[in-house]
Order: C-alpha cells, then structure tokens, then sequence
C-alpha cells in the first residue's frame, strides 16, 4: 500500500490552470531528472442526501449532509471506491444528523461540516457504474447528484524515490467548466507500510485466500521457517509504528512539494482512516500468531476460492485523499 499525498490547484472557470506552471516547475526543480513513464485517468462522482422538506424542530440539531462517492483511478484497475457517510445510531432519515468527526481528523484537510466518520468499500470496477445507477434512479428522492469530475490523460513521471500524476479536473456535470489541476505524489522508497502490505497479500496468496480479506488458511506452510520469520517481523511492529511512518512519509512528500513553489494548493495527506486497513492488517496478523491452530481449524474445509481481486484494499488511502479533495459544491 503506496504512502501518498494529493495536491489541488483550483483555478478560476475562464482562467488557464496550473497544469503547465507544475509541469515546468518539475523539470526546473529536478533537472533532468523527470521522466515521463505513463499515462493516468480518473472519474469522481459525488452524491448528497436531500434535505428534508420539514422544517427542523427547535430541538433538532442542523443536519450534516450525509455524502456518498465514487471514484476510479486507472492505476488501480481491479476495483473502485465508494466512500459514504456513516450513519448515527440515531438516523431516522437520510437527512439526520451524524455522528461528530473522528479526534483523529485534526491534522487533515476535512472542510468544516463534512459528516463524519466515513466508511470505505471497494467493489469491481465493473460494478461500479451499476451501483452508481442505483442511486441515481431508485434511490432519487434521498440522494441528489452533486457533479462529476474526470481527469483524462494526465502525466505519470517517475522522480528518485517518488512517483508524480499530474493532471487537468474538469467537471463534466451538471456543468462543463475546469476544476483546477491535481498532483498525487507517492512515495516509493523502503517503507514498513508497504512491506507489511506485501506480507499480507503474499500468505493470502499462498494459502488460498477465502472470500473474507482479513482471514487465510494455513495449511502445509504451518511449520515453515520463512513464514515463522515474516511472523516474527509483524509480532515486532506496533500500530503506533504506522502512524509514525505515515506523519515522517508526508513530512517527505510536503518538502518534495515545496521545492515545486506552487502557490494556493490544497493538500490532503493525513485525511481520517488513513492506514486503516493496514492496521487491520497488522492485527490480523497478530492474532493468527496467538491462535495459529483455532484459526486453521475454522477456516479448513471451507472449499472457497482466493478472491479475483488480488488485493481489494488497494489504493484505498489515496481514495481517500482524492476524495477529501473532490468535495466541491456539496
């Protein structure tokens, strides 16, 4: 799982964007060393729910919008993401007030009055669109579409340890105008993240992975040497050890930022949840070492298949980021 960050240059509807300004702004930072390796592309869609047409009561509280989004990134062709709001024990409705945001949310760049918390799914990308449909047609009256941004041929460069998308959003719906231009920066230097990531994916891969993500069979692997070592090495990380890589990584990702010298960016790196899944991750993995043998003897004989998906909670932290970005008239 890439440690990332995203930038966004809003721009005025009339007005040229920063495409060009960044662009040029990498190859005078970095010299020659920039190289062009590929192209990218994404599609956002944003959902609200409607309001409700009673008046609130005096001891109603003003609602939060409640959102839900969709979003598919072409370096992540397996899946696409929906993130939507969750909610409240006391929802009654879709336009019902929400739960309060995570503590853990100060350091991102939620705009005020965003609902919190959210709730990330990822689904086959070719199912997408019909969930999407969904929404759009049987579940009209309690959600409206918002609008629809794309991103069509931007720019992947590669940079030392770093990988750079750069691109043109513009919205598509209700109205065609420019957005703005959007920069992912990901880190691809040595990272206890993406080790533990590969980790996961590799026993899920070499034990015939069931349906469930976060559980595996073991079956003659039990007693091999390298699976007590790749153990081992999970038993000595801790949670705590994730949050330190992910505040050090955008530290990285904010400087190689400020040497492009762009001005009126806006940035959404450490947004809520991020690094949940690896967590997850990380404590299923604990767990397996505590009840090796429990854990093989429910799982056996279930006869179910590795997922098609090889990893489903790919991309889900960049996900997150784009979206936190893209939440523009809601």
């Amino acid at each position: 799982m890439p440690l990332t960050g995203v930038f966004f240059i809003p721009s005025n509807p009339n007005a040229s964007t920063s495409l060009a300004t960044v662009t040029e702004r990498l190859n005078s930072a970095f010299g020659k060393e920039p190289a062009l390796v590929g192209r990218w592309a994404l599609e956002h869609k944003l959902m609200r729910d409607t309001p409700s047409c009673l008046p609130p009561s005096a001891a109603q509280r003003q609602s939060t919008p409640k959102l839900t989004q969709f979003l598919s990134l072409t370096h992540y062709p397996n899946h696409g993401f929906i993130y939507a709001s969750q909610p409240s024990n006391n929802d009654v409705g879709p336009s019902a007030s929400t739960s309060t945001p995570n503590p853990s949310s100060s350091q991102s760049s939620q705009p005020t009055g965003v609902a919190m918390p959210m709730i990330m799914a990822t689904v086959p990308l070719q199912s997408t669109g019909a969930i999407y449909q969904h929404f759009v047609y049987a579940c009209q009256p309690f959600w409206c579409h918002r609008h629809t941004v794309t991103v069509l041929g931007g720019m992947v460069y590669e940079i030392g340890d770093f990988r750079v998308r750069v691109g043109d959003v513009r919205q598509t719906q209700p109205v065609a105008r420019v957005r703005g231009t959007v920069v992912e920066i990901e880190w691809r230097g040595p990272a206890l993240v993406t080790t533990l990531s590969a980790l996961y994916q590799s026993k899920r891969q070499e034990s015939g992975q069931a349906s469930n993500p976060y559980s595996w069979r073991d079956e003659k692997n039990d007693e091999d040497e390298d699976s007590g070592i790749d153990l081992a090495f999970s038993d000595g990380v801790e949670e705590a050890d994730i949050d330190a890589e992910y505040a050090v990584t955008a530290s990285l990702i904010r400087e190689f930022w400020a040497e492009l010298g762009v001005e009126g960016a806006r940035e959404a790196i450490i947004v809520p949840d991020v690094g949940k899944e690896v967590k997850a991750h990380l404590r299923e993995m604990k767990q397996r070492n505590k009840s090796k043998s429990a854990q093989k003897g429910r799982e056996e004989g279930t006869g179910q298949q590795m997922d098609e998906d090889p990893d489903p909670d790919a991309g889900v932290d960049v996900a997150r980021q784009f979206m936190e970005i893209f939440r523009f008239n809601r």
